[in-house]
C-alpha cells in the first residue's frame, strides 16, 4: 500500500497542576509550603528520515499524542515530565495546518478536595479531557503551510508541550505565609494536519501512458514495479536507486503516466504531479513507435504543456527527451519527423526492452544527478 496523502490529529502533553502541600515534620507542626511544580508535557516532533518513502505509519496511527506531565509533590517535588513523541516521516513530507473542524472542549472545572493534612486544594485534571475524533481523510481544504521537511534527520516541533503550573511555595509572601492556592499546568498545542508527500529524487520520469517508464526503471535500477502492455500499469510514484561505479548512485521517480488535463486533476494529475516538483532533472519518455495511434510529436508538446499548467516552474527545469521503442518498424519515420518539428532538441534512442541505448542513458542520468 501506497500512501502519500494523510490526515492526523495531533495533541501535546498538558502540564502538570502546582501542589498545594506543607511541610509537617517531627517538631515542625506548622511548617511552611513545600508544595512542588507540575511536570512539562511531551512535545510532538516530526523528524525526516530517508529510510521511509510513505506516510503508511501515520494512516494507520493517525493520532498522535504525547503524555502529560504528572502534577507536583510535598516537599517541593517536581512531577515527572511527559515524554516527547517523535515521529518519523519520510524526507518531503509537507505539512499543513487545517481549521479545527471542531471547537476546542473548554478547561474542566476544578474540584475541592480534602487532602492528608485538612487542607483545602484545587485538582485540575487535564488528563480527563478527551481528544476529538480523528478527521477522515480529505484533499482540498484550505490550508496554512508549517513546515516542509527535506533533509535527513530535520526535525520540527509540531505540538509545543504545556508547562507545568507552580505550586504553593511560589506564593508565600510576609503577609500571606501560607497560601493554598496553585498554578494550574498550561495546555499543550494541538490541531489537525494534513501530511502531504513530495518524493525526492534526481531524475524524474514522466511520459504517457505505456510509453515504456516502468520498463525503462526496471532496466536501470533494482526496483521492480509492474510492467504489463496496457495503459496505466503503475497505479503510484515508484522509487528506484541506480548504482554506478566507484559506489555512486542516484534516484529515479516514475509517476503513473501524464494525461491531457492533468494540470486539472484528470486522472488524478496532481496526486502524480506534485511528484516531481523535486527533481533536478526531468526525463521526457516517448513512444517513438506510436504504439497506441499517438503522435510522439504531439505527446511531447502535451506534456510540455500540461507541466506548464501544473506549474510554470516545471519548464524552468532541464529536462532529456529519451526515445523508447525504437526497435518497432514506425519508429524510424516518427523519429525523422520529430527532429524536424524539435531541431534543437536532443533525442537519445533507447529499447528499454532489450536494453540497448540504457547505459548511455544512465551515464547522461549521472551527469544531471551531478556525481
Amino acid at each position: 500500500m501506497f500512501i502519500d496523502q494523510v490526515k492526523v490529529y495531533a495533541r501535546a502533553g498538558h502540564g502538570g497542576s502546582g501542589c498545594v502541600s506543607f511541610r509537617r515534620e517531627a517538631f515542625e507542626p506548622m511548617g511552611g509550603p513545600d508544595g512542588g511544580d507540575g511536570g512539562r508535557g511531551g512535545s510532538v516532533i516530526l523528524e525526516a528520515s530517508h529510510d521511509l518513502n510513505n506516510l503508511i505509519a501515520q494512516f494507520f496511527v493517525p493520532r498522535l499524542i504525547a503524555k502529560n506531565g504528572n502534577p507536583g509533590e510535598g516537599a517541593k517535588k517536581t512531577g515527572k515530565s511527559g515524554k516527547d513523541i517523535i515521529i518519523k516521516v519520510p524526507c518531503g513530507t509537507v505539512v499543513w495546518k487545517l481549521s479545527d473542524p471542531t471547537p476546542t472542549k473548554a478547561e474542566p472545572e476544578g474540584e475541592r478536595v480534602e487532602n492528608v493534612e485538612g487542607e483545602q486544594a484545587m485538582v485540575v485534571d487535564l488528563a480527563a479531557e478527551e481528544s476529538p475524533p480523528a478527521p477522515e481523510l480529505a484533499i482540498g481544504e484550505e490550508a496554512e503551510l508549517v513546515v516542509d521537511l527535506t533533509k535527513h534527520g530535520e526535525q520540527f516541533i509540531l505540538c509545543t508541550s504545556g508547562r507545568g503550573g507552580q505550586g504553593n511555595h511560589h506564593f508565600a509572601t510576609p503577609r500571606n505565609q501560607a497560601p493554598r492556592h496553585f498554578q494550574p499546568g498550561e495546555p499543550g498545542g494541538e490541531g489537525h494536519y494534513h501530511f502531504e508527500l513530495r518524493l525526492m529524487a534526481d531524475i524524474g520520469l514522466v511520459g504517457y501512458p505505456n510509453a515504456g517508464k516502468s520498463t525503462l526503471l526496471n532496466a536501470i535500477s533494482h526496483a521492480k514495479p509492474k510492467i504489463a502492455a496496457y495503459p496505466f500499469t503503475t497505479l503510484h510514484p515508484q522509487i528506484g536507486v541506480v548504482e554506478m561505479d566507484g559506489w555512486e548512485r542516484y534516484t529515479v521517480c516514475d509517476i503513473p503516466g501524464i494525461i491531457e488535463g492533468a494540470h486539472n486533476n484528470v486522472g488524478l494529475g496532481h496526486a502524480f504531479l506534485r511528484h516531481i516538483r523535486r527533481c533536478q532533472t526531468l526525463c521526457v519518455i516517448l513512444d517513438m513507435a506510436g504504439t497506441d495511434d499517438r503522435n510522439p510529436c504531439d505527446d511531447y508538446e502535451k506534456i510540455l504543456r500540461e507541466l506548464e499548467l501544473y506549474d510554470v516552474a516545471m519548464l524552468a527545469v532541464p529536462h532529456l527527451v529519451a526515445a523508447n521503442k525504437m526497435d518497432e518498424d514506425a519508429s524510424t519515420e516518427y523519429l525523422d519527423e520529430f527532429r524536424k518539428r524539435f531541431p534543437k532538441i536532443e533525442v537519445l534512442e533507447i529499447m528499454a526492452a532489450i536494453d540497448e541505448g540504457v547505459p548511455e542513458l544512465m551515464e547522461r542520468f549521472r551527469e544531471a544527478a551531478r556525481l
